[in-house]
């Protein structure tokens, strides 16, 4: 499977929408999608400058359809003004805001996966199947690439439960989360894919049992179990930070 390739198909399944359901297909939109991979699997690093013409070059498109994207990712919060020098990509998120976002999903993603539970067409369910087959086939896969592409699906995933909920306003938030965006820049670490699997498939195969409180249940316990995962990563960063000051 051709990542780079699928990364706008993907995104766009986040958000529930096809190519022929947008605005036309703008091409500012596939540009967004584009960065948005290579933010998921690395190979924008944090703290990096990224430039309108540089890029421009680098997709092979015009400089408009690039600023409207840096522009949409600066609302968001996944670029950084710099005046004079175009944007820079912001660091890794901090210890605390990966605790208040940790907070919030355990707060409203349960509660989507229980109304998904109780109101998920056959299509979605279906939908949500076949992403864990796409997932399934990135296991393990080596390179950032396959990291960052697994990514894409996670978050996909994710938001098609929440779309499926029929919330608008429990999407909405979890949209601006971003979570996933900053967690799997956080590192890049390919164990984060095969524990998540099957938490994943016990979330699915209790919205398509229609068991409103196992798909609950299922949901919780893969947020706190991926936070402890992640948490680890802030940990391993402390210890190496006070060897460092030691010697």
């Amino acid at each position: 499977m051709d990542d780079e390739a699928t990364i706008a198909r993907v995104s766009r399944a986040m958000t529930g929408e096809t190519t022929a359901g947008r605005a036309g297909g703008r091409l500012a939109d596939d540009v967004y999608e584009t960065l948005l991979g290579q933010l998921m699997s690395l190979r924008i690093e944090p703290g990096s400058r990224v430039t309108i013409d540089v890029l421009a070059r680098e997709l092979g498109v015009s400089q408009t359809p690039i600023r409207d994207a840096l522009n949409r990712m600066e609302a968001e919060g996944l670029v950084v003004r710099v005046p004079h020098a175009g944007y820079r990509i912001p660091p890794q998120i901090t210890r605390q805001r990966f605790e208040d976002m940790l907070e919030v999903r355990l707060l409203l993603e349960p509660a989507a996966a229980r109304r998904s539970a109780e109101r998920a067409s056959l299509e979605q369910v279906a939908g949500l199947r076949r992403m864990l087959d796409e997932m399934a086939e990135l296991e393990g896969g080596s390179g950032l690439t396959a990291y960052g592409a697994f990514g894409l699906r996670d978050a996909a995933l994710h938001n098609l439960i929440a779309l499926s909920a029929e919330n608008q306003v429990i999407r909405e938030a979890l949209a601006r989360l971003h979570s996933h965006v900053h967690l799997f820049r956080l590192h890049h670490d390919t164990q984060v894919t095969h524990l998540a699997m099957d938490e994943h498939d016990q979330v699915v195969a209790a919205i398509a049992a229609r068991d409103p409180d196992a798909a609950a249940y299922a949901m919780r316990r893969h947020i706190l179990r991926s936070g402890e995962r992640f948490r680890r990563l802030f940990d391993e960063v402390k210890d190496e930070d006070c060897t460092e000051v030691e010697a």
